[in-house]
């Protein structure tokens, strides 16, 4: 029956679209059209993935793929775009509910351990990546002819990007997962530290590049710049946190309403001052979880039923704006860095757990989480193709094939790691630490 309504909606919205071609003007009925097709089709995708023990993710990804306007055209280039209007609040909510999940009591005994071995394997990737893009540099479809200084600094930044992990994704798998356990708090604390370091490596290395072709500045605005957005976002995120562990405590009503609420304060005022939306929500969430918990069911209740539209709309939009054609373009390139990434995640995932001490099933399995790639990593693109739109733009089309392998490849092994741990479906049945 699911099935069944699936195609009835697909080809009752492709009859319409195909008609009567909507304006693609923001706002529209496009947009209504676009919201409301997603939410209905994309979460029956995601319950026909979950019926063959696939995340729900990969569903409304896959869903997004087929109807979005590079494969199936079903919904135009407008309509895909303007379906991403959501993003701000589901990087925002998918980061809250991500803080909520860290409970620093539950994690003290093995948080250090998990610091060493996400240090451990963030440098090893960086450096052996940045090593063999500057041998590979002339083969590369980037900017072969540079050289010298130019070519380490240039290598040191596609480096980091090809790095990046995916908070995003990764919070949302354990989520629809409704998964706890090591495992999701070890990939979890991983993902988190490697979004800090990473945004610290790629703005330094961005400055090389900068100062490498003749268009360097001063060092002090760059690291005021960089304090104001880490630990800005921080700050403003508990204070945000603080104030919603209140209501919590003493009004608690329309809890839904008012958390959805809280997601866009996070997303739009904190990106108006320039913080790290990402940063600001996870730190809300650590608040509330770690210096003013929640009591009672109600905040549970209320993640339930706000995220699943949110999430459903996200990663629909994500799949609908894959460019399928970048793939074609650099697809043999993007397929042979993804292997050589992911060989370098699997072995120093291993160096980093055997330096930090850490054995056992969850250590082995980590590496399955890390595959992702998402919006961290196409926003660091474009940030690339904004400021050098020569060789940037040749770099962007390569990361965004990059992302299309992993975005597709990266949800399924965590999914199929927290499987083999056991650990999915253990948010609903393992209270929090007292």
């Amino acid at each position: 029956m699911r099935l069944l309504a699936l195609v009835l909606i697909v080809a009752t919205t492709a009859l319409v679209t195909g008609r009567a071609p909507v304006p693609g003007q923001g706002g529209g009925p496009g947009t209504a059209l676009a919201i409301g097709f997603a939410l209905i089709a994309a979460s029956l995708t995601g319950e026909l993935f979950e019926r063959f023990r696939l995340p729900r993710i990969s569903g409304y990804l896959f869903f997004g793929v087929v109807c979005g306007p590079y494969a199936g055209a079903i919904l135009s280039p407008a309509m895909a775009r303007e379906m991403q209007v959501i993003n701000g609040l589901a990087i925002a909510l998918i980061a809250f509910i991500a803080g909520l999940e860290i409970n620093i009591v539950r994690l003290r005994p093995h948080l250090r351990a998990m610091l060493t071995m996400g240090g451990v394997m963030i440098a090893l990737m960086w450096v052996s990546l940045s090593v063999l893009f500057f041998a590979a540099w002339p083969w590369l479809p980037i900017a072969p002819e540079v050289g010298g200084l130019a070519r380490a600094a240039m290598a040191a930044v596609v480096a980091t990007v090809t790095v990046s992990f995916s908070p995003t994704v990764t919070i949302a798998v354990i989520t629809e997962s409704r998964a706890r356990g090591p495992l999701a708090e070890l990939v979890l604390a991983l993902v988190v530290l490697a979004d800090l370091m990473l945004i610290l490596l790629f703005t330094l290395s961005m400055e090389s590049v900068r100062f490498a072709l003749g268009g360097g500045q001063a060092g002090h605005g760059l690291l005021s710049g960089l304090a104001w957005e880490i630990f800005g976002s921080f700050a403003f995120g508990g204070i945000v946190g603080a104030c919603f562990a209140f209501y919590l405590r003493h009004v608690g009503r329309e809890v839904t309403v008012v958390l959805l609420g809280v997601a866009v304060v996070l997303s739009q005022v904190g990106g108006a001052l320039h913080f790290e939306p990402l940063l600001a929500a996870l730190g809300a969430g650590l608040v509330v979880e770690n210096i003013a918990p929640p009591e009672g069911d109600a905040l549970r209740l209320a993640v339930e039923r706000g995220a699943l539209p949110v999430l459903v709309l996200f990663f629909a939009a994500a799949g609908a704006n894959l460019h399928l054609g970048a793939l074609a373009t650099v697809g043999l390139l993007a397929v042979a860095i993804a292997a050589v990434r992911m060989g370098l995640i699997r072995g120093s995932a291993a160096v980093g757990a055997r330096v930090a001490g850490l054995e056992g099933q969850p250590p082995a399995l980590a590496w399955m989480g890390l595959v992702s790639q998402a919006g961290v990593t196409l926003g660091l693109a474009i940030l690339i193709n904004a400021e050098f739109p020569d060789w940037g733009g040749r770099l962007y089309a390569l990361i965004v094939s990059m992302i299309t392998l992993h975005e597709t490849i990266g949800p399924i092994l965590f999914r199929s790691a927290l499987a083999k741990a056991g650990e999915v479906g253990k948010m609903d049945v393992m209270p929090h630490a007292s």
